[in-house]
């Protein structure tokens, strides 16, 4: 199976997030849209994994949620990964929060003696909207850069708490299933 460690948004605020980012998705962008159910914040991909090890996940994810408290996630401004000339990821950003890193950066030393190097890069947070396909021209993102400039949204969600996620691809896109949740109090 496919599993990776998330937030998850409250419905209301996905669902915000879905309609505000609505005039990107209706540019006939060669991207694969996230669904407005599976809008998350990513702290830890996991890949392929064997069902047999799902309890050593869950255990890890406990230890990496203790003393954790819900969070205040403040969503606002949007961009792609890398840049604008060449993008892969379409994202909503997240302002700095101390808590959500403290809580990244035990997810990551919690997986890493399971066999999960810990990310080389710092953490960005923030939530993905959309993936390039792989064949997409730089191009096809023609005003890309002042879509997401135009789109106005700023909104706090409280997150509490901390999911193993799994992801089952469809021709659709992913679909996302909580596996196990650790709640932040």
């Amino acid at each position: 199976m496919r599993l990776f460690v998330a937030l998850n948004l409250p419905p209301p605020v996905r669902e915000a997030l879905w309609t505000v980012t609505a005039p990107v998705r209706n540019l006939s962008l060669p991207v694969r849209w996230v669904r407005g159910e599976g809008i998350h914040v990513t702290l830890k991909f996991l890949g392929d994994v064997e069902d047999r090890r799902e309890g050593e996940f869950r255990s890890a994810l406990g230890r990496a949620a203790t003393g954790a408290h819900a969070l205040p996630l403040v969503l606002e401004g949007f961009g792609v990964f890398p840049d604008f000339r060449r993008p892969r990821v379409i994202w909503a950003g997240i302002a700095p929060e101390p808590a959500l890193e403290i809580l990244q950066d035990r997810v990551e030393r919690e997986f890493s003696p399971l066999g999960f190097p810990t990310e080389a890069r710092a953490f960005r947070p923030h939530v993905t909207l959309g993936r390039a396909t792989r064949d997409a021209r730089p191009a096809a993102f023609a005003g890309l850069e002042a879509a997401l400039a135009a789109l106005v949204f700023t909104e706090t969600a409280l997150v509490d708490s901390v999911d193993l996620m799994q992801s089952t691809l469809q021709s659709g896109g992913a679909v996302y299933h909580v596996r196990h949740r650790e709640r932040l109090p």
